[in-house]
C-alpha cells in the first residue's frame, strides 16, 4: 500500500515541476506537513484539525498584506551627534567652532524693546515680541544666537507662538546646558517683570521641557 505522504509528495512533484512559483511551493510544503501530521482516522474524525491545517497553508501563502512596519516616529528624529568644542578651549577655539554651526533661526523677530525690570510696558503681541528679542540679548548665554555658545554645544533657542488671553505660548528648539524648565522659568520672569500682566508664560508642547527634546535637532 501506498502511504498517505507518498501520495502527497507525489502531487507536489508533479506539480512544482513546471513552477518557478516560491509561493507555490510554500503552500503544498506546508500541505505536505498537514498530511503527515494526520492520520485517515485523524481526517475523518477531527474537522477542526482539517481546518487547521487549511488555515495554515493559506497563512503561509498569503502574502497580499503584508507590509513594512512604519509605525516608529523616533526614526524621524535627528540626534545631534556633531562635535563641539570644550568648555577649557580659547574663546577663539570656541567661536571657530560655533561658526560653522547654524544659528537658531528667529520666527516672528522684532526690535528689542530693552527697560529695567519693574518697568509697565502693555501686554500686546507687538510688545510680547520686542520685550522677548531683548531678552534673547540680555540673558544670550542661555541660548545658540551666538557662535561662542554654539561652539561648545548651546544651541538651543526660543521662539512665540501666540498670545492665549494673558498667557504666553512659546516654543524651545535646539540643546540648552540648563535644564530646559530652568531655561522657560528665566524667560518667564523676564518677560513678567516687564509686562506684569502676563498671568503664564508655557510652552506649546510639554514634550519641549523633556531631557529627550535635548538631544535632537
Amino acid at each position: 500500500a501506498i502511504s498517505k505522504s507518498s501520495l502527497c509528495y507525489s502531487l507536489v512533484f508533479t506539480m512544482v515541476v513546471g513552477s518557478n512559483n516560491f509561493l507555490t511551493l510554500l503552500s503544498l510544503s506546508s500541505l505536505v506537513l498537514c498530511a503527515q501530521s494526520l492520520t485517515p482516522v485523524a481526517l475523518h474524525n477531527s474537522p477542526s484539525r482539517v481546518a487547521a491545517c487549511s488555515s495554515s497553508s493559506l497563512f503561509m501563502s498569503d502574502w497580499s498584506s503584508f507590509s513594512a512596519l512604519d509605525d516608529d516616529d523616533d526614526l524621524d528624529m535627528a540626534v545631534d551627534t556633531r562635535e563641539y568644542a570644550k568648555e577649557e578651549d580659547s574663546q577663539e577655539m570656541k567661536a571657530e567652532v560655533g561658526a560653522s554651526l547654524e544659528a537658531p533661526s528667529i520666527e516672528n523677530d522684532a526690535e528689542p524693546i530693552s527697560v529695567p525690570a519693574g518697568s509697565q510696558l502693555a501686554m500686546d503681541e507687538e510688545t510680547v515680541l520686542g520685550v522677548l528679542s531683548a531678552c534673547r540679548e540680555e540673558i544670550g548665554t542661555l541660548f545658540g544666537y551666538s557662535a561662542e555658545n554654539r561652539g561648545v554645544g548651546i544651541t538651543g533657542g526660543v521662539d512665540f507662538v501666540e498670545m492665549d488671553g494673558p498667557v504666553v505660548v512659546l516654543r524651545l528648539k535646539g540643546r540648552f546646558w540648563h535644564q530646559r524648565t530652568t531655561v522657560l522659568d528665566r524667560v518667564s520672569n523676564y518677560l513678567q517683570q516687564r509686562i506684569p500682566e502676563i498671568i503664564d508664560v508655557i510652552v506649546e508642547d510639554e514634550w519641549q521641557l523633556t531631557d529627550e527634546a535635548n538631544e535632537v535637532f
